[in-house]
């Protein structure tokens, strides 16, 4: 197939490959943002492989990965998490804003890749959150989400269970759909099959395949404090145990991860969607990490590479109001809401070497370590063989409905027995 955003094939994939809600908001748009379902289907017809999901921090982290999927001629997904731009937030960018930036840049830099708009981890804690969240995720929706997580896994497993099925009626049917079990704490509170089982077939009950799920599978959010990381055999046992569901893997906390280790993750398990975050803001400011994205501290604090990322003057006065507010390196994330105009209005040939630092870094990831290379292919087939935005589902409904009422989804629940872990805020 012709790459041109010209051409005949192209033209075809516009006119039936884009959502409503995109088609609605960008009408003359050359962007191919699509369902997060078409990312997954892409990944899964090469097979081990995974594309990245990035997460959007800044402007020019936007910029950076999209450049370095089209390199890569693979899909990708650009995602904003609820606390970095969620209604209680760190980021400039966010919900609301996100496919604009997303469409704005591919328009701006003529790419051709499908995209797919993320809401990353939009998460339900109690009931007054899912009562909220009944009006706000159609508002994102409307502001050109295509694919969303929704994690409850915050809650016991039968309130995880019923908040997810409480919340589907309020998400487009064609979106991709992510779902979690497990908190992500490390190497404490790891998930199981049977976590994983209780989830996937409560919601395939009711006639809800998501596409992906999440795991506790043994790595953190943000900068690693250990090199444990991703458990890969408890992975690829869970994803055989929900195999006959359709569900691929969604990969988080992948920065500070091995290389060696994020291979196998592709090749040994049916993952296809790699959340990549705190590695891409450290990549963008210039600081020095080490082989595996993970920031290299010197005594506590981050190091600047000179050179590299933002301007040194901009840099001293990041590190100045860090630690006026007495931030640990951790938390320097919260500087990216008071900076990012700071950052926009650097020089173009600094925030040209930012965005280009991202586009090298995620460039590498997709060719080397995730084989998402040469993927973007296989989502034109695929859109073009459903002949809609929709690609349909993987799997049927293979449980009775009569077996997953309320009532039995409280009573099966107490037959799990896997250990939560520690109480705490574990959002990034």
């Amino acid at each position: 197939m012709a790459w041109s955003n010209h051409s005949k094939e192209y033209e075809k994939l516009l006119e039936i490959g884009r959502p409503p809600n995109i088609a609605a908001l960008f009408p003359n748009s050359r962007a191919l943002i699509v369902s997060g379902r078409y990312i997954d289907r892409a990944l899964l017809a090469k097979g081990q492989a995974m594309t990245i999901a990035a997460n959007a921090r800044s402007h020019l982290i936007i910029k950076g990965v999209l450049s370095a999927a089209q390199r890569a001629k693979a899909p990708c997904l650009i995602e904003i998490a609820k606390s970095e731009g969620g209604h209680d937030f760190y980021c400039m960018v966010n919900y609301w804003n996100l496919a604009r930036q997303v469409d704005s840049l591919i328009n701006e830099l003529g790419l051709t890749i499908p995209v797919a708009v993320h809401a990353d981890h939009y998460g339900i804690k109690s009931d007054k959150d899912l009562e909220y969240a009944k009006i706000q995720v159609p508002s994102m929706f409307e502001a050109g989400v295509t694919s969303i997580a929704i994690d409850a896994s915050h809650l016991p497993d039968d309130k995880n269970l019923l908040a997810s099925l409480a919340i589907n009626p309020y998400i487009p049917k064609w979106a991709g759909l992510e779902c979690e079990v497990g908190e992500i704490k490390g190497d404490v509170g790891l998930s199981t099959p049977e976590d994983a089982l209780f989830l996937i077939q409560g919601l395939n009950a009711h006639n809800i395949h998501p596409d992906w799920i999440a795991l506790n599978n043994g790595t953190t959010h943000g900068i690693q404090a250990s090199s444990t990381g991703i458990q890969v055999d408890l992975t690829a046992k869970i994803h055989q145990a929900i195999k006959p569901y359709g569900v691929s893997g969604a990969q988080h906390g992948t920065s500070g991860n091995s290389t060696e280790r994020l291979k196998r993750i592709a090749k040994e398990t049916r993952t296809t969607k790699a959340n990549v975050a705190t590695a891409l803001q450290m990549v963008l400011w210039g600081v020095e990490i080490d082989d595996y994205g993970n920031a290299i501290l010197k005594n506590e604090a981050l190091v600047k590479n000179k050179g590299q990322g933002l301007s040194e003057e901009l840099w001293a006065e990041m590190v100045a109001f860090g630690e006026a507010k007495k931030l640990k390196a951790g938390d320097f994330k919260s500087l990216n809401l008071p900076f990012e105009n700071k950052i926009l209005s650097q020089p173009k040939a600094i925030r040209d070497r930012m965005a280009k630092g991202v586009e090298d870094f995620v460039y590498h990831l997709l060719t080397d370590v995730f084989s998402a290379d040469q993927t973007a292919q296989l989502a034109y087939e695929a859109i073009l063989k459903a002949g809609s935005h929709d690609p349909g589902l993987k799997a049927p409904r293979l449980e009775d409905p009569a077996e997953w009422t309320e009532a039995k989804i409280l009573e099966k629940a107490k037959s799990l027995t896997g250990d939560k872990g520690p109480q705490g805020n574990y959002d990034d």
